[in-house]
């Protein structure tokens, strides 16, 4: 083999190489988990205080998307339509009721309406674990989960006496949590998903 066909054949074998590292690095890519989905993407999430919604008119620069906070009692306002309430509602339902009311303004609107941050769905671990606080949950904690976000109980905690507190329209109301019960796999409805303002409370 001279010169050339040597200087060829390495050429070939180089390229060969870039190819395969190429095809294994798009497969690797390609079966890598994707990042955390936006709540956004949470069809029946719904939406709470404090939250950031991205809102918009498609094509309408006079109403370009932005960045808003749902205020404490659940609402936002927006151009033309004034006042939003969005607690307790869909990005969806919000959507729709934006696109019905700008309808009074604007020849058939293309709202968008998702969430970008989720800083209002949130529950509280207090008491004897290791990192008591605030809980945000994107979009769903159950009680097992929340204990784990807190890592977990201390020395001192009585862990079958847990409790949590929950604010309703008839007035608060407690649910008990046993802990070693639900880590073996009994009693599993004791493990209910946390709704936004929940105290679990750890003795």
């Amino acid at each position: 083999m001279n010169m050339r066909e040597r200087t060829g054949a390495a050429v070939l074998a180089l390229s060969s190489v870039f190819l395969a590292l190429g095809a294994a690095l798009s497969a690797q890519a390609a079966d890598a988990p994707a990042g955390p989905a936006l709540v956004a993407t949470q069809t029946d999430y719904k939406i709470h205080a404090g939250d950031n919604l991205l809102v918009g008119v498609y094509d309408d620069p006079k109403m370009p998307p932005i960045t808003v906070t749902v205020t404490p009692d659940g609402k936002f306002s927006f151009p033309l339509i004034g006042i939003i309430v969005a607690g307790g509602k869909t990005p969806e339902q919000v959507r729709v009721e934006m696109e019905t009311k700008l309808r009074k303004y604007v020849s058939e609107p293309v709202v968008t309406c998702s969430i970008v941050e989720v800083k209002g769905n949130v529950a509280y671990v207090i008491g004897q674990v290791a990192k008591p606080g605030a809980i945000v949950m994107n979009p769903a904690v159950n009680v097992l989960q929340a204990l784990s976000i807190a890592g977990g109980g201390n020395a001192y905690a009585k862990m079958d006496s847990v409790i949590v507190i929950r604010n309703t329209t008839a007035g608060q109301r407690t649910m008990k949590f046993h802990y070693s019960e639900v880590s073996s796999g009994k009693n599993l409805e004791q493990n209910v998903q946390l709704e936004s303002g929940d105290v679990v409370v750890v003795p």
